[in-house]
C-alpha cells in the first residue's frame, strides 16, 4: 500500500497535517503539474518539494542559490534518514564526481545544486541518466529580469528540462509581483500557468516606521520595550561589528554575523544565538536564509532595505512561532535622499561598469579570449583599493555584469580545507626517517584521512590539533611545511567570493550593457526604491497593506496594528466628535430643548457613546446647556 502525503510528512517530520496550502502544492506535483508555490517566509517551502520527492521513483534536483542553504537542508534531511547531497562552488573535483556517481546510480533521493552548475558538461552528462522525479527551483523569483534579484544562469533550467520532457518543475519563492509570477511560469516553460498562493499577510506581525533624529537611541528604546529575540539589520560588516559593541556597551547582549567571517564563526555564532546565548544578532542580509528560530520578537534595520522584497523578508523573519513580534524601521529625515543617492549609485554608466571588468580580469591575470568557465577566488578589498574602487561600487558593478550574464558571483564560496598526498606510500615513510619531528604528524593524517593518497580529502586542522593535544595553529603551520617539502598538496579553507566566467573576456569594443536588460533593471529598480520612499514617508495606507499590494494583493485589509492604523485609532474619537459637531450646525439650528430633539434633528440614534461625545462638546465650549434652557450653539466656526 503506497503511502499517502499525511504518512510520509508524520514519518519524517512528525506533522500531523500541512500548513495551508502545502497539501494543495504537494498534490499538484504528484499529479505531474509544473507549478509555481507561492509561500511567505516561513511558509515551509522545502516540504513542498521533500514530501513529494519520497513519494515519487527517483531523484529529485533542487536548484538552489544559496550555499549555506543547501548544506542546512542536506544536513536535516540527512538527520531524518534520508539520503541527500549537495554539489556546488568550491567542492574538490572527486568530490564532485563521487557524488554525481551515486545520484545516477541512484543513492540520493535529494541532489542540491547551484544554478552555474547546470552549465558544466559533467553536471549535464550524469542529470541526464538520473532517474529524475522532480525539479524544484528555489528562489524562483531570480530567473525573472523583473525580479529585484535577476540572475541569468536560471535561465539554464529551461534548457535542462529537454532531458526530462516528462518532469514536472516546481518553482518556489516569497517574494513575487503578479508581472514576476507570470515570468516565471513563462521562463520556466510551463505548459499552462498554475500558480498556488497564500496570502502574505502576517497577522502577528506589527509593522512600524519610527521616526527619530538618532537611530541608535530609537533601536535601544525599542530593544528595551519589547523584550525577547532580536535581529538589527545592517548594510555593510564593518557596521554590524560597531552596532553589536554599541548595545553590549548599552547593556544589552548582542553579537555580529556577515559573509566575511569563516563557515566555523559563523555556525559557532548562529547556534549561540538560537540557544539563546546572546539576545541580539547584529547582522547584514547574509544572515536569515535557512535561519528558523520561531521566537523572534524584534527585527529592526539600521538602513532603509532597497527593495520591499528585501524588507519584507527580513522583516518576516520575525514572530515565527504565530505570537506577536514587530518589524520596526528607524527613520530621519536624510533617509530619503540616501535612498535616491543609492539608486544613482546602484546603476553607474557602462563605462565605469567595463572599468570594473578590466580590472577583475586584470587582477585575476585572465587574458582576452580565456577564463570561460572558470572559477577564481578574489579578494574584493584589494582589488578596490589597487584599482581605486570602493567595495560597495565594485560588487554593485559586479552584480550589473552578472545580470547581464558575464560572470557568476558567489559571495559565500566556503571551500573546506582538502589534502592530497603527492608522495608515494614509500616515499612518505622514506621521509618520516629522514625528518622524525613531522613522523607523528604525518602518520595521523594518514590513518585518519582514507584515500588520502589516491585524491583530495576534506579535513579539519581544529580537529588534526585536538586529537593530538595542539594549537589549531600548529596544524595549519606544520601543514603548510610539509607541502613545501613536497609530501602533500594543501588547499586551506577560503571565504573569499569566487567569479566563474560564463564567457571569455571579452574585447573592450565587445563588452556591451544591453539597453533591453540594462534599462529594464534600472526601471524595475527605480519602483522598488520608490515604494521603498512611500513606505517611510506617507502614514496615510496602512504599513501590511502598501507591502501586500505591491505584492499583487488588492484585497489586503487594514491590520490595525502597525503605527499607521494605531494613530488612525487613536484619531478617531475626535473625528467623531467632529462629525457630531458638524453634522449638528448643518441643521442651522442654534438652540435645542434636548438631547433627544438634537439626535433627532440630525437623524442619529441617541447612544450612550453619543451622548457622551454631546457633553464633550459642552465641556470644550462648542455648546452650551443648562437644565432650564437645553443645549444652545456657541462656536458657529
Amino acid at each position: 500500500m503506497q503511502e499517502t502525503p499525511e504518512h510520509i510528512l508524520k514519518k519524517y517530520w512528525g506533522y500531523d497535517a500541512f500548513r495551508n496550502p502545502q497539501d494543495r502544492i504537494v498534490q499538484s506535483v504528484l499529479n505531474g503539474e509544473d507549478t509555481l508555490a507561492l509561500l511567505p517566509t516561513g511558509g515551509g517551502k522545502s516540504i513542498c518539494f521533500q514530501v513529494p520527492g519520497l513519494m515519487k521513483e527517483g531523484i529529485t534536483v533542487v536548484i538552489s542559490p544559496l550555499i549555506s542553504l543547501m548544506k542546512d537542508q542536506v544536513d536535516n534531511l540527512k538527520k531524518r534518514g534520508i539520503k541527500a547531497t549537495a554539489i556546488y562552488s568550491g567542492m574538490p573535483f572527486f568530490m564532485v564526481e563521487n557524488e554525481l556517481n551515486n545520484c545516477v546510480t541512484g543513492h540520493f533521493k535529494f541532489l542540491y545544486v547551484s544554478p552555474e552548475r547546470l552549465k558544466a558538461v559533467r553536471f549535464l552528462e550524469s542529470f541526464k541518466n538520473m532517474k529524475v522525479n522532480l525539479i524544484a527551483v528555489d528562489e524562483a523569483h531570480c530567473i525573472s529580469q523583473w525580479g529585484y534579484d535577476f540572475r541569468p544562469v536560471y535561465l539554464e533550467i529551461a534548457e535542462i528540462r529537454k532531458f526530462h520532457p516528462r518532469v514536472p518543475v516546481l518553482a518556489l519563492t516569497a517574494t513575487a509581483t503578479p508581472q514576476v509570477a507570470e515570468d516565471i511560469c513563462t521562463r520556466l516553460g510551463f505548459l499552462k500557468k498554475n500558480i498556488i498562493s497564500v496570502s502574505f499577510a502576517r497577522k502577528n506581525l506589527f509593522y512600524a516606521v519610527s521616526t527619530c533624529e538618532r537611530k541608535e537611541d530609537k533601536i535601544i528604546q525599542w530593544l528595551n520595550a519589547i523584550k525577547g529575540t532580536a535581529i538589527v539589520y545592517t548594510r555593510n560588516r564593518k557596521q554590524t561589528e560597531k552596532f553589536a559593541e554599541f548595545l553590549s556597551q548599552s547593556g544589552i547582549t548582542a553579537d555580529f554575523y556577515h559573509a566575511g567571517l569563516s563557515a566555523e564563526v559563523r555556525e559557532a555564532k548562529q547556534k549561540a544565538w538560537m540557544f539563546d546565548k546572546f539576545r541580539v544578532m547584529v547582522a547584514t542580509n547574509a544572515f536569515g536564509m535557512g535561519i528558523d528560530k520561531p521566537d523572534v520578537r524584534l527585527v529592526l534595520h539600521t538602513d532603509v532595505p532597497e527593495s520591499p522584497e528585501a524588507y519584507f523578508q527580513e522583516a518576516g523573519r520575525g514572530g515565527r512561532d504565530g505570537k506577536t513580534a514587530y518589524a520596526v524601521l528607524p527613520v530621519t529625515t536624510s533617509d530619503k535622499g540616501i535612498l535616491e543617492k543609492r539608486f544613482a549609485e546602484e546603476y553607474p554608466e557602462r563605462d565605469e561598469i567595463l572599468r570594473v571588468y578590466k580590472a577583475l580580469c586584470n587582477h585575476l591575470q585572465i587574458p582576452v579570449g580565456a577564463g570561460e568557465g572558470e572559477e577564481f577566488r578574489f579578494d574584493p578589498d584589494k582589488i578596490a583599493l589597487h584599482y581605486n574602487l570602493t567595495p560597495g561600487h565594485l560588487f554593485r558593478c559586479l552584480k550589473l555584469m552578472e545580470k547581464e550574464g558575464y560572470i557568476y558571483i558567489n559571495e559565500a564560496a566556503y571551500e573546506i580545507s582538502s589534502l592530497k598526498m603527492t608522495m608515494g606510500v614509500r616515499a612518505s615513510y622514506d621521509f618520516m626517517v629522514r625528518q622524525p619531528r613531522f613522523e607523528n604528524f604525518i602518520l595521523h593524517v594518514i590513518r585518519s584521512y582514507g584515500g588520502v593518497f589516491d585524491g583530495y580529502v576534506r579535513i579539519s586542522e581544529m580537529k588534526m590539533a585536538s586529537r593530538l593535544g595542539m594549537p589549531s595553529d600548529w596544524a595549519i603551520d606544520n601543514l603548510e611545511k610539509l607541502e613545501k617539502l613536497g609530501v602533500w598538496e594543501y588547499k586551506k579553507a577560503s571565504d573569499l567570493p569566487s567569479v566563474t566566467f560564463l564567457y571569455p573576456r571579452l574585447p573592450e569594443a565587445d563588452f556591451i550593457m544591453s539597453p533591453k536588460i540594462y534599462g529594464t533593471l534600472k526601471k524595475n529598480a527605480r519602483k522598488r526604491y520608490e515604494t521603498m520612499i512611500e513606505y517611510i514617508t506617507d502614514n496615510t495606507v496602512c504599513r501590511s497593506v502598501r507591502l501586500l499590494r505591491y505584492f499583487g494583493d488588492n484585497q489586503a485589509e487594514a491590520c490595525g496594528k502597525c503605527d499607521v492604523c494605531r494613530a488612525k485609532e487613536e484619531q478617531k474619537p475626535q473625528l467623531e466628535l467632529q462629525s457630531l459637531w458638524d453634522k449638528i450646525k448643518l441643521t442651522g439650528t442654534t438652540h435645542f430643548p434636548t438631547a433627544e430633539a438634537i439626535f433627532s434633528e440630525i437623524k442619529i440614534k441617541k447612544t450612550a457613546l453619543h451622548l457622551a461625545q454631546l457633553n464633550r462638546l459642552v465641556d470644550e465650549g462648542f455648546l452650551a446647556f443648562s437644565p432650564t434652557e437645553g443645549y444652545r450653539l456657541i462656536i458657529q466656526k
